[in-house]
């Protein structure tokens, strides 16, 4: 991928990986500059989590390369890997040791002195809300604490790139908010971020840049408005009304028309051409003594355009490979 601006911290080109005769990861390229958060974003299965191993140099592709500060990452993991923060699904923490010992664990581990370990471990339990629980065993801790804390595992060393991979899964609304917030704030600090979500409203709301991935392949990279726009989608409103309607009750109204096949009996669904529209439908309904009882408005979103590039839901699921991804 070429563009201009800063000089990515990391990046894949080419990488591909099969597990036996499956293909999982075919030809991916992809690059996360300082300061950015792109949003990787799929279906379970579709190759996230292992797009995110073999650039956390994890796993090895088969082919392909992965740059890290613009060097290869065989030519110096240990020096390299430690520009890194991995922040796995599946949680990586130990159950007996408290919340401060995990921290502390992962720090001494990414190469921070004692003294700067110990400073580091007090900040990060601070940044995620558990400096209270600190002392306390994980396995005592809730869902969203562990998922915090396996945050502030990944994050202690103040990485240059972090790899997040479904980071709020099953988390409560709290916790979710904790993380987001932490995501943006690392990315202010200038960490290069790479979200792996099959969240599209989470992406929507905080990735500078979407991938889509499908069957192991990109499908469609750039900034959200640009991938919704591919998807060809209009904004949609289905009002539940009393009253009567003639067939041609839409003809005053420029770029609105009702989808065929929706109306009748006290339903019906419109698309506009931009949801500021929605006001000028209600008036006109109003106008037509029709009682609008309930209305909903539907934007087109990433899932729309995932769909509309693949034919499958962001939803959906491919069984074989979600053992790996």
């Amino acid at each position: 991928m070429t563009r201009c601006g800063p000089a990515p911290i990391l990046q894949a080109i080419a990488v591909s990986k099969s597990y036996g005769s499956r293909r999982v990861l075919d030809g991916v390229s992809l690059d996360v500059n300082p300061g950015e958060i792109v949003g990787l974003l799929g279906p379970n299965g579709a190759g996230k989590t292992t797009t995110l191993s073999i650039l956390a140099t994890v796993l090895r592709p088969d082919s392909g390369r992965v740059l890290i500060q613009g060097t290869p990452a065989h030519e110096d993991p240990r020096r390299l890997g430690r520009l890194l923060g991995l922040v796995p699904q599946s949680l990586a923490l130990y159950p007996t040791l408290s919340a401060a010992e995990n921290v502390w664990h992962f720090a001494r581990m990414q190469g921070l002195a004692r003294r700067d370990a110990r400073a580091a471990c007090a900040r990060v339990l601070d940044e995620v809300g558990l400096r209270d629980r600190a002392h306390d065993p994980t396995r005592s801790l809730s869902g969203g604490m562990k998922r915090r804390l396996n945050l502030a595992c990944g994050i202690v060393h103040r990485p240059a790139a972090l790899l997040l991979d479904e980071t709020t899964g099953g988390v409560d609304l709290e916790s979710r908010e904790q993380i987001l917030t932490l995501v943006r704030q690392a990315a202010e600090t200038g960490a290069g971020i790479i979200y792996s979500t099959h969240y599209m409203e989470e992406a929507e709301r905080i990735c500078d840049r979407v991938l889509l991935i499908d069957r192991g392949t990109l499908v469609a990279a750039g900034p959200v408005d640009e991938l919704i726009a591919l998807g060809g989608g209009r904004p949609r409103m289905e009002v539940t009304y009393r009253g009567h309607l003639a067939d041609n009750w839409l003809c005053d109204l420029a770029g609105v028309r009702e989808i065929a096949g929706s109306g009748g009996h006290g339903r019906l669904t419109v698309e506009m051409t931009k949801p500021a529209q929605l006001g000028d439908v209600l008036q006109h309904l109003k106008n037509l003594r029709v009682h609008v009882i309930d209305f909903t408005l539907h934007s087109p979103n990433l899932a729309d355009a995932f769909l509309a590039l693949t034919g499958r839901s962001l939803h959906d699921s491919a069984p074989e490979e979600a053992e790996r991804n």
